[in-house]
């Protein structure tokens, strides 16, 4: 099958990889775009997990505001060279990460800052809720398990849906970035400041 410009294309959009890369897949899968698609990804969370302990000391301390200026976003991205920094893949990548943490508001960056007797609160709360709907007892913590994950995607950086993608989580974004850079890429840090909100606002990844 002829893999033609307009499929290179497409598959680009739809995986964040470079040309070569998707012209190859589609030659592999005989044009397949969802089969290609699908061994775009997996290769490039491989690359991703390789990638995960290296040094990212370079980056950018990306900001946002609304335009009403009653709400501002400052988040701190690294990634291994300032080469990597200043590419526009890795730039789009802060500045929609800016944008989603105004508008979804997330409060810890990863589920293990989230302190354990918020956690213990939570659980105990969606227990007794659980239990009041009449769901037996044997099966009551597995259904706790699920809300809880439901609890953790709301509050949690890394794990709420894209607002640009809902099928993405922040984490799977940040490995395509990883698969398209070449490189390790690290949310460190963010803020949010919400106009008359007092709070500590920090967030950081160890």
């Amino acid at each position: 099958m002829e893999i033609t410009a307009q499929m290179v294309k497409e598959l680009r959009e739809r995986t964040g990889v470079g040309p070569l890369d998707c012209k190859k897949a589609l030659e592999q899968f005989n044009g397949d775009m969802d089969k290609a698609a699908n061994y775009l990804r997996e290769k490039g969370l491989a690359k991703a997990v390789k990638k995960a302990g290296r040094a990212a000391n370079e980056g950018i301390i990306q900001t946002y505001q609304h335009h009403n200026g009653r709400l501002a976003v400052v988040v701190e991205v690294n990634c291994e060279t300032d080469f990597v920094a200043k590419t526009d893949a890795f730039q789009t990548f802060a500045r929609d990460l800016a944008m989603h943490i105004a508008n979804l508001a997330p409060q810890y960056l990863t589920r293990e800052e989230v302190p354990a007797e918020v956690i213990a609160a939570e659980r105990e709360t969606q227990r007794k809720v659980t239990l009041a709907e009449g769901k037996p007892e044997a099966v009551a913590d597995k259904i706790v398990d699920g809300r809880m994950n439901k609890f953790f995607e709301e509050i949690v950086l890394m794990e709420q849906p894209f607002i640009r993608d809902d099928k993405l989580t922040i984490e799977d974004l940040r490995k395509q970035v990883v698969a398209e850079v070449g490189e390790n890429v690290v949310i460190r840090r963010f803020a949010r400041f919400e106009l008359g909100e007092v709070g500590d606002e920090v967030k950081e990844e160890n």
